[in-house]
């Protein structure tokens, strides 16, 4: 299957689950003095995202060229070229982790054909500091899909990346726990430097694996999933905005959660 395959392929299976396909934006924004280029699907929603109605609907579907110049020097290794495509699936206050989960893993496994065997996944280990609690209930689900297709997936605690390079990952391991250096979603990068009145929240991001033999153990450590070697490669990332940075720098659930 080529990426035109794909392309198609996520549009019509999003279409399908209810969702409006809608054009990409330009490659060079309009009325965003902020940036150069989109450089990331999410970035020409973001006004929905903050809560801004979007004419389409709740739902939304597209396939978002991006260009990112802070990679440009990475640009020829395994995992980074000039102009990539995003393709993304939006859910405005509608559905959550309990239907998303399960579908981009049915769109992976049944559409695309990957192995389950070979996908493994992160999700937020939590940060006490804030009150912000580990995120179960996406490790749950993920664990329940794959056991659906025949995995046994244990869950582990890594913490940092650093923490995973020492660690490695042991048999049968699938999910993995990082800190909000890997798995937080906010415009200001961590859990501390969200912006104060920000939509936020965590994330999970889906890898594949390409063999252990991939990995270059003395220049990255042990394997594992958010290490910078060969062996994984990030092929999704689903951002669940569920909190809101207040007044005060703490932090509340949102009444209306967005994907």
């Amino acid at each position: 299957m080529n990426a035109s395959e794909i392309r198609q392929k996520f549009l019509e299976y999003q279409t399908a689950r209810g969702h409006q396909v809608i054009a990409p934006a330009r490659l060079v924004l309009e009325n965003d003095p902020t940036t150069l280029f989109t450089g990331s699907g999410m970035q020409p929603l973001l006004p929905y995202l903050l809560g801004e109605p979007h004419p389409a609907g709740q739902r939304l579907a597209d396939s978002q060229p991006c260009l990112r110049l802070q990679d440009i020097e990475d640009v020829g290794d395994p995992r980074h070229t000039t102009v990539f495509e995003m393709l993304g699936n939006w859910s405005l206050g509608d559905y959550f982790k309990q239907e998303q989960i399960p579908a981009f893993f049915k769109f992976l496994t049944e559409i695309v054909g990957l192995d389950p065997h070979k996908i493994y996944v992160t999700c937020f280990i939590g940060n006490e500091k804030y009150g912000i609690p580990k995120d179960t209930e996406s490790a749950e689900i993920w664990q329940r899909v794959f056991a659906e297709a025949g995995v046994q997936a244990e869950i582990a605690e890594i913490g940092s990346s650093e923490d995973g390079a020492k660690r490695g990952i042991k048999e049968n391991e699938h999910i993995f726990f990082y800190d909000d250096h890997e798995n937080w979603w906010s415009r200001g990068g961590g859990v501390e430097t969200t912006p104060i009145g920000d939509p936020c929240g965590p994330d999970s991001e889906v890898f594949y694996d390409f063999g252990e033999d991939k990995q270059n153990v003395a220049k990255y450590g042990k394997s594992h999933p958010a290490s910078d070697g060969a062996r994984f490669m990030e092929i999704g990332n689903q951002v669940f905005m569920q909190y809101k940075r207040n007044q005060d720098g703490t932090f509340s659930e949102l009444t209306k959660k967005n994907i």
